[in-house]
C-alpha cells in the first residue's frame, strides 16, 4: 500500500488491500438499524450481527457473512450504494463525501486501539442479536451512531 493512498485515491480507484484498510474496526455497521417506513430514516440499535465477535469487532465468518446472513449488506467497490447506511463516521462514506480521515483512525494513528480509546468502538455498548428478539429491537434504539 502506498502512504496516504487514501488522500490521492478515489474509492474507485483503491486496491483490494487499499478498501479493506479503510476499516477501522469499530463495529458500528454491523448494528442492526430500523427504518422508519414513512420517513426512511434509518435508526440504529445496540444489537449487532450474530457473526459479530463484539470483544473484537470482527466478523467470525467475513469470508462468507453473505451466506451466513442474507441480510448483510456488504459495503464494496461494486456496492457503494450501500453507503448510505453506514455510519456518519465510516472512513468509506467520509472519502466519498471528499472529507478527511477523523484523527483517531488507525491509517492516521498507526495503531488499532485507537478507535477503543477514542470511544468509537461498539466493544461494551452492544449486545448480540443472539440473545435480543427482533421484536425487542425497538428497545434497543441509540443515538450515539447516526447515518446523518
Amino acid at each position: 500500500m502506498s502512504d496516504n493512498f487514501w488522500e490521492t485515491k478515489q474509492l474507485s480507484e483503491m486496491t483490494t488491500d487499499e478498501w479493506e484498510s479503510l476499516c477501522d474496526g469499530c463495529g458500528r455497521c454491523c448494528l442492526n438499524k430500523l427504518e422508519d417506513e414513512d420517513s426512511d430514516e434509518i435508526y440504529y440499535t445496540n444489537v449487532s450481527c450474530k457473526l459479530l465477535d463484539l470483544e473484537k469487532c470482527c466478523c467470525t465468518d467475513y469470508e462468507n457473512r453473505k451466506v451466513s446472513m442474507p441480510d448483510c449488506m456488504i459495503l464494496s467497490i461494486d456496492n457503494q450504494a450501500a453507503l448510505e447506511v453506514m455510519p456518519s463516521t465510516c472512513a468509506y462514506r467520509l472519502l466519498d463525501s471528499g472529507k478527511l480521515l477523523p484523527e483517531w483512525h488507525p491509517l492516521i494513528t498507526g495503531r488499532q486501539e485507537s478507535v477503543a480509546e477514542a470511544g468509537m468502538s461498539i466493544v461494551g455498548k452492544a449486545v448480540s442479536e443472539e440473545y435480543i428478539h427482533y421484536t425487542q429491537f425497538p428497545e434497543h434504539l441509540i443515538n450515539w451512531v447516526t447515518t446523518k
